[in-house]
């Protein structure tokens, strides 16, 4: 009997033993706990970096209260920064530790001109405020800095090996930042990038963005009186309204994936006066880079055509030009796991009132406020949006997400955007973006044979293309806003 029982004990003890070797956690999980505790410990002072820079609302190239803040937070936190890199006075890369791997984590903080808006459910433009965060980089700055430090305490406490890096970079919209990291060769030593962005849903980036180049035409004319002695004039004016005219004559004869816009930032200063310069911006987007070569060299034919009808003379500009978005699945699906893990957004009785509120303004179909709750499964998708994010992913294999920031159905560049992001909704999604992208680089630091996958499906795609600049050889144009 005494045998029976002891038998039957050691049974036990082993199944025990068994079950409790089954519920302890590994060591990534515990990590991957330690950096959203890390990120929600500090909630309150990174909710506060993203709502000053919402309140800032500085421009593309002249961020410069809010760069400083963001590279000030990773000074604070042990970072060293180097300020101004590539010949943008707002730009820095931030870094923390030492050796392989090395792992970026990019961070933007333009707003957009136009676009001022307080935090209220109707259209309510900040007094004496031009500028509003309408895609929310307030956020996407706020975030990665978050998920950055977080990173750097367990490097700190020798958890995990490798160095952190932070892109801070500027003029993401029409400026192109990144494209100047990327042509000084700022990248070179980095084994992926990680990125996020502001939105209305949930979900891994999974779709390629649209390249596209703008520029600046410059049309030069003579100035007369417009009534007295108007045979003495060219019109600068004329010029820009020929070309507009015949541009869009072209959108007849072009890919129907292609998309151009352009607004007439001076078109003269008086009606009684024939302008004597006038000028229009244009953007040229297509899902191929090389399309959108040959079609802009398209519209630059317009306009030499319309200062030729015009008597006038023409000169333009290259502001900006993005590849378009290599997508890497390896990448993708392990960012897809942590960010179902993370989970999404739930609203409080207040946010679902503003919700309904705000989703009142919107035109077209308008999906559940449910569905900032849920996570968008991974697949592909039409992407009509440009990024200088797809200059990088030409250079190291990179992967990014998006979080509900936004009342589900707001579309971005948008006075709802811009009012979704001065409310505690949007920082608390973006805590969500902070801990996925945490949790996406512990992995990369934890399993170098995900690097090397990522890296091996980075080269099939990038083939044999040398990376080119599609704006060139220019410097930055730092005055593109002007």
């Amino acid at each position: 009997m005494k045998l029976i029982t002891a038998f039957i004990l050691l049974i036990t003890l082993s199944f025990t033993s068994v079950a409790q070797k089954k519920t302890i956690p590994n060591p990534t999980s515990l990590m991957k706990d330690e950096a959203a505790f890390n990120i929600q410990s500090n909630y309150e002072s990174y909710k506060k970096v993203a709502l000053d820079i919402w309140n800032y609302a500085e421009s593309g190239f002249r961020e410069n209260k809010s760069s400083t803040l963001l590279q000030s937070t990773l000074l604070e936190n042990g970072f060293t920064v180097e300020a101004g890199v590539a010949g943008m006075p707002t730009a820095f890369v931030a870094t923390y530790g030492s050796g392989k791997p090395v792992i970026a984590i990019l961070a933007e903080f333009d707003a957009l001109p136009g676009l001022s808006q307080d935090s209220s459910s109707s259209k309510s433009p900040i007094t004496n405020k031009m500028n509003g965060h309408a895609c929310g980089h307030h956020l996407f700055g706020a975030g990665s800095v978050a998920s950055s430090i977080a990173i750097k305490a367990l490097l700190k406490e020798g958890k995990i090996k490798g160095t952190i890096k932070v892109f801070g970079s500027p003029a993401e919209e029409g400026g192109g930042g990144k494209v100047y990291m990327v042509r000084e060769g700022l990248f070179k030593d980095v084994d992926v990038a990680l990125h996020w962005h502001p939105s209305s849903r949930n979900a891994v980036t999974f779709s390629s963005a649209l390249a596209y180049k703008s520029a600046k035409f410059r049309f030069h004319g003579l100035s007369a009186h417009a009534s007295a002695s108007p045979e003495r004039g060219r019109s600068a004016l004329d010029a820009v309204e020929g070309m507009d005219y015949m541009v869009n004559m072209m959108r007849e004869h072009i890919p129907q994936e292609t998309r151009i816009h352009y607004v007439i930032t001076n078109g003269g200063k008086a009606p009684n006066v024939v302008p004597d310069f006038a000028e229009v911006f244009y953007y040229v987007r297509n899902p191929e880079r090389s399309l959108v070569e040959s079609i802009f060299e398209r519209v630059v034919k317009t306009a030499e055509g319309a200062a030729i009808g015009t008597e006038t003379k023409m000169d333009y500009e290259v502001i900006d030009g993005t590849h378009d978005l290599l997508i890497n699945k390896t990448l993708a699906l392990n960012m897809q796991a942590n960010l179902e893990k993370v989970g999404g957004l739930t609203y409080t009785p207040e946010e679902l009132i503003f919700g309904k509120q705000l989703q009142s303004t919107f035109t077209g179909k308008i999906p559940s406020l449910d569905s900032a709750s849920h996570i968008k499964p991974l697949e592909t998708e039409k992407n009509q949006g440009s990024t200088d994010v797809g200059d990088v992913s030409y250079v190291v294999p990179t992967v990014g997400l998006t979080t509900a920031t936004w009342v589900p159905g707001t579309p971005a560049h948008s006075w709802q955007a811009a009012a979704c992001g001065g409310k505690d909704m949007a920082i608390r999604a973006t805590a969500l973006a902070s801990k996925a992208l945490a949790y996406t680089a512990i992995d990369l630091f934890m399993d170098p044979t995900l690097i090397i996958k990522a890296k091996e499906e980075f080269k099939i795609s990038i083939g044999d293309y040398q990376y080119k600049a599609l704006l060139g050889d220019r410097k930055p144009a730092l005055n593109y806003r002007d």
